[in-house]
């Protein structure tokens, strides 16, 4: 089984190009909606213990969450350190699943792919871009979101050129749904018949590294 990496700055369109892979068929793991879970469920007593103020009628509010981690790097790493195994145990029972299943490729939709290493546990890299123009008026039209608020998320991702010159494939997503869906379905030709780049390591039981999981980051 192929295992894709699917990753992307905030406002670039890769949660809509994550629905067209599911549209044709691959199976997909959405790290953000993986930790959306943890937050109702495995993560809440751990986060209770560390950060008390964040948890609300038993479940994580992130809105409380972030402010506590957003400039603390020691509070940060406490919360990765929660996070991120469980988020890495939910994602190798879906490559599990997804292989028992006969699935030819598997997508991990995991935004802070290479902030975290997590580049170098795929077969391949798919990373979504779009003019920069086009980035910024999609995520100002996000309910809450600032200016300052959208500086302080493109300071903690890897700039959209460093992220292209790292991918095996890039979807363009200024193009429109149509476009995109081209883009995605040429990827799965080229997946099938090309060789990876990086041995796969996320269904193999080898040694566990950073999930990747955006535990307080902004989907993409």
């Amino acid at each position: 089984m192929r295992i894709i990496g699917l990753t992307g700055s905030i406002g670039m369109g890769k949660s809509v190009t994550a629905r067209l892979f599911a549209e044709a068929g691959v199976p997909v793991h959405d790290a953000d909606a993986a930790v959306h879970r943890l937050y109702e469920g495995a993560a809440v007593a751990p986060i209770a213990a560390a950060f008390p103020d964040a948890v609300v009628d038993g479940k994580v509010d992130r809105t409380r969450l972030g402010p506590l981690v957003m400039n603390d790097a020691a509070a940060l790493a406490r919360l990765e350190a929660i996070v991120h195994p469980l988020v890495r145990r939910e994602e190798e029972a879906f490559l599990a699943r997804a292989a028992a299943d006969g699935a030819a490729v598997a997508v991990l939709d995991i935004p802070l792919l290479f902030e975290t290493g997590a580049d170098r546990r795929v077969d391949f890299v798919v990373v979504v871009s779009a003019p920069a123009a086009v980035q910024r008026a999609r995520v100002l039209r996000r309910p809450g979101m600032t200016e300052e608020k959208f500086a302080a998320i493109l300071a903690k991702q890897i700039p959209d050129a460093e992220k292209r010159r790292r991918a095996d494939f890039i979807v363009d997503s200024s193009g429109g749904f149509d476009s995109a869906r081209t883009q995605v379905r040429a990827i799965l030709r080229a997946v099938a018949c090309r060789e990876p780049r990086r041995p796969s390591t996320a269904a193999d039981g080898s040694p566990p590294g950073d999930s990747g999981s955006p535990a307080t980051s902004h989907d993409a």
